[in-house]
């Protein structure tokens, strides 16, 4: 994507994790466009990002599901409907023009919608940085924050650093990949899901993972586009290095509202104020949708979020169309539009 383009679209939705992607498929249905805008490189929010590997058992229908599984199925139920992705950049500037509302987006990138459905979770996501010289310099090849694409690893030498969820899940998930992975982590214990610790130290057993306890990163070596060698130290001092091609770090990812903050939108402590029954916001046209809309009484669940998916997107559909009236008739009964029945 380069960047100074202009688009015009029916909705645009920020943010592409489970909601977000939900809302385009709810949309779809109705016949409305979307373009979907998100800072993280890849969809799928918090569910890629933080736990990719970690069990869901709330969702209609489907016993258990791993945060990755969700994320592709919302991604395959969109298809049909073609969105435009824009990743990897933030919605820096929301306003009105005319009938219709431009977002602006870090890269210069504008967008016109007639309607925006804000699915922004928590906010913007940015990874937390390990404190390393030069590692600006390795990012995006050998430094990692996040895994989009299992399949670069394979074969490699891998040092994975952190102790939560995404660390050992992706050290469980890439230890079929990878040549070697090393798991670097300060201290015995890690907070991770009890099963998915029990796997790793399963796998530890098994030769395929090396954990490196107590250390803690303490610097990069390479040519400063390719990396040989992670080096790690304890809080003692001792150190020592990791022959590796990849850094991946799972230390978290910071949020903040950024932005949404000056759109008018009423935003307090991380929540915009929604109207239960369509998730419409202050502003004429705008909706809000998943953990970032708040209300009176309301159930943080990502079931929740679905069904506010739908809410706002049958509210949008008035100001894209505001000379047709909804007749709305079920999936079941109308298909999916623009895929064949079978």
């Amino acid at each position: 994507m380069t960047e100074d383009e202009d688009f015009t679209t029916d909705v645009a939705v920020i943010g592409a994790g489970p909601v977000g992607l939900f809302a385009v498929f709810e949309c779809g249905m109705l016949k409305m466009r979307c373009h979907l805008i998100d800072a993280l490189p890849a969809i799928g929010g918090q569910c890629t990002a933080l736990y990719p590997e970690k069990p869901i058992y709330d969702i209609p229908a489907a016993p258990e599901l791993s945060a990755a599984e969700l994320v592709d199925r919302l991604h395959r139920q969109i298809a049909p409907f073609a969105p435009q992705f824009h990743l990897d950049q933030q919605v820096v500037a929301l306003q009105r023009a005319g009938d219709t509302w431009e977002l602006v987006t870090s890269r210069g990138i504008r967008i016109r919608a007639r309607a925006v459905i804000v699915a922004a979770g928590a906010g913007a996501f940015g990874p937390n940085r390990p404190p390393l010289a030069d590692i600006e310099d390795y990012e995006g090849r050998c430094v990692h924050y996040l895994v989009t694409e299992r399949a670069r690893f394979r074969g490699q030498r891998l040092v994975i650093a952190g102790g939560g969820d995404s660390a050992v899940d992706w050290a469980i998930a890439l230890a079929d990949e990878a040549a070697e992975v090393h798991l670097v982590h300060r201290r015995e214990r890690f907070r991770a899901a009890p099963e998915s610790v029990d796997r790793l130290h399963q796998l530890v057993a098994e030769g395929r993972i090396q954990l490196v306890i107590p250390y803690q990163l303490a610097g990069l070596e390479g040519d400063g586009t390719r990396l040989s060698g992670v080096l790690v130290k304890t809080l003692d001092g001792d150190q020592r290095r990791i022959p590796a091609d990849h850094l991946l770090a799972f230390f978290g990812l910071a949020t903040r509202l950024g932005p949404i903050n000056d759109w008018g939108l009423g935003a307090r402590n991380g929540v915009v104020p929604v109207e239960p029954a369509t998730c419409a916001t202050s502003a004429p046209g705008v909706f809000a949708v998943g953990d970032i809309a708040g209300y009176p009484h309301k159930l943080k669940l990502i079931l929740t979020g679905f069904a506010e998916a739908a809410h706002a997107a049958h509210a949008a559909f008035a100001f894209v169309y505001p000379d047709r009236a909804l007749h709305f008739e079920y999936s079941t009964s109308t298909g999916v539009p623009g895929r064949e029945s079978a």
